[in-house]
């Protein structure tokens, strides 16, 4: 015999399907929260820094340490956002900036060039606009290689060779809090996630094969980094001195850094490149 119910299920109790906002980790919630303030900066004209589309950046690391150069036409909010939500579309480029190595951000807005054309529309006025975008980005990248204790960032594509300039006004801005700092910022912390970096930068070179020599220089950085910081965390436990960084000569291990050997006018497109650095 067959037995059928014709009762109706009882119903259970309505789970809400919790906002996409609440779903990361507290430490990345504090640092989108502050990504979000830095966006809601203003220089004393009342322009948000962030609405400027034709623009120079820099990131830093926990020890203010100049890190990776870069430049939009486009608009900087985009670009920023992309680059410190992991957004970027190519996953290489995720491999070459550790978003939490990133720290501080300084942008250089190139408010005159804000009302340029596109390209289709006026190619003279847009390649003199990205002429000066260039020179920008170039002179911001000689200073970060200055200010670097390494002599070298880690862009996989340096910037054309341009003539140095006065760079414009600039806003820096530190995106993490003191608790963030606290955390991410550990030594111990640091040494293990950026070990982890290159094992997977080290990955996508040997998977693909063939790949920029930028990508590859970028390793060689990214492994002195990691040997300066293990150095210094044992000169610490040890009680000694911090080591000097120049105890490693970056040019005898990668050459210049000062422009692309294979490309030193940049006049290999950036999309032609394994990944966007721009």
């Amino acid at each position: 015999m067959l037995l059928s119910s014709k009762g109706t299920a009882s119903q259970g109790p309505t789970i809400r399907k919790p906002s996409r906002k609440s779903l990361p980790a507290d430490d990345v919630r504090r640092f989108r929260d502050s990504l979000d303030s830095f966006q809601r900066e203003a220089d004393d004209q009342g322009r948000k820094w962030v609405d400027a589309k034709w623009d120079v950046y820099a990131f830093y690391d926990y020890d203010g340490e100049p890190i990776y150069v870069g430049q939009t036409n486009e608009q900087l909010r985009t670009r920023i956002r992309r680059h410190l939500t992991n957004q970027r579309t190519d996953a290489v480029a995720m491999r070459i900036l550790d978003v939490f190595e990133v720290a501080e951000v300084e942008v250089w807005p190139l408010w005159e060039l804000q009302d340029t054309p596109p390209k289709r529309t006026d190619k003279d006025r847009f390649a003199a606009a990205m002429k000066d975008l260039d020179a920008t980005e170039y002179s911001a990248y000689l200073q970060a290689i200055e200010q670097s204790r390494f002599k070298a960032i880690l862009n996989e594509k340096i910037p054309p060779l341009s003539e140095r300039i006065d760079l414009p006004a600039s806003h820096r801005y530190e995106l993490v809090d003191a608790e963030t700092r606290a955390d991410r910022g550990h030594p111990d912390i640091r040494i293990a996630r950026r070990a982890e970096t290159i094992a997977r930068l080290a990955a996508v070179a040997r998977e693909r094969g063939e790949v920029t020599d930028g990508l590859r220089r970028v390793l060689v950085v990214q492994a002195v980094r990691l040997a300066f910081l293990s150095a210094d965390r044992l000169a610490y436990a040890e009680g000694r001195p911090t080591p000097a960084a120049d105890a490693i000569n970056m040019e005898q291990l990668v050459g210049t850094v000062l422009y692309e050997a294979s490309d030193p006018h940049g006049e290999t497109d950036a999309d032609d490149m394994e990944s966007d650095d721009g």
